[in-house]
């Protein structure tokens, strides 16, 4: 991918603000990942960029939340979603989007927030970390299994059984009925066709998954959506689908 910022100035549009991340508070990162996680992501050369990624998670969350932002695209440099509370793998350190839940919660009470994890891998980390920490949260992951869980909060979707089209459609479904106030889309590119998770999508396809996922965070949380970079590695792919979601969220 191009450097960094220069790629988004392909975008023309007055709605457009790029904020720098600010590191993670570690006093955050210790109400959700251990001490001895924190020392094991500092010794991971691959996670050099963690505690900015992190932060930048955090400050969109708050910002959307508090109204200074209608959404937000996180473009981060470490994933989240495979880091549990004393483990971490698959290029994730800190659990981006549960530090971000456990800031609004500390800050504003219990926030109903809603998760649909369109990643080509199962969000196991973060699901560990809502089930220790026992946020009611909507945690909706597309991945190769089904499950929901008793309180029906926890919902896998095959993509063996279902188009990522068709399991959009069911989240959608599942938030009309939770009412979140928030929430996170967090999107992989892995899944675009020649990339490592190729499960046969195209830019396209995103397009259509976050034109869904932003009517329905203005239907049900006035407008109110986050969006964070999850898994992929093909720079060409990463330029054209962030970009290509970017542009809905600025419609």
């Amino acid at each position: 991918m191009k450097d960094f910022p220069d790629t988004f100035a392909e975008i023309e549009s007055p709605k457009l603000r790029i904020f720098e991340s600010p590191p993670v508070d570690e006093e955050l990162i210790l109400k959700v990942h251990t001490e001895e996680h924190i020392e094991g992501v500092k010794k991971d050369p691959l996670c050099s960029t963690a505690w900015h990624s992190a932060g930048g998670v955090v400050k969109a969350a708050e910002m959307v939340y508090a109204g200074e932002l209608r959404n937000a695209f996180c473009y981060i440099g470490a994933g989240g979603h495979h880091a549990g509370r004393d483990y971490f793998w698959g290029y994730c350190c800190f659990n981006d989007v549960i530090l971000a839940i456990q800031n609004l919660y500390d800050k504003y009470g219990e926030v109903k927030v809603a998760i649909i994890d369109t990643d080509a891998h199962h969000g196991d980390g973060t699901r560990e970390l809502l089930e220790l920490l026992d946020f009611k949260v909507l945690h909706f992951c597309i991945c190769s299994r089904n499950y929901v869980s008793e309180d029906g909060l926890k919902i896998d979707v095959s993509y063996f059984d279902y188009s990522y089209n068709d399991a959009v459609e069911l989240f959608c479904e599942k938030c009309v009925n939770f009412q979140p106030e928030l929430i996170f889309w967090y999107f992989g590119h892995d899944t675009h066709v020649g990339d490592y998770g190729d499960a046969g999508l195209t830019v396209e396809d995103y397009v259509e998954m976050a034109v869904k996922i932003k009517q329905l965070s203005e239907e049900v949380s006035d407008g109110k959506l986050v969006v964070v970079l999850g898994g992929g590695s093909d720079p060409e792919i990463a330029r054209t689908s962030t970009l290509a979601v970017i542009r809905v969220l600025l419609n």
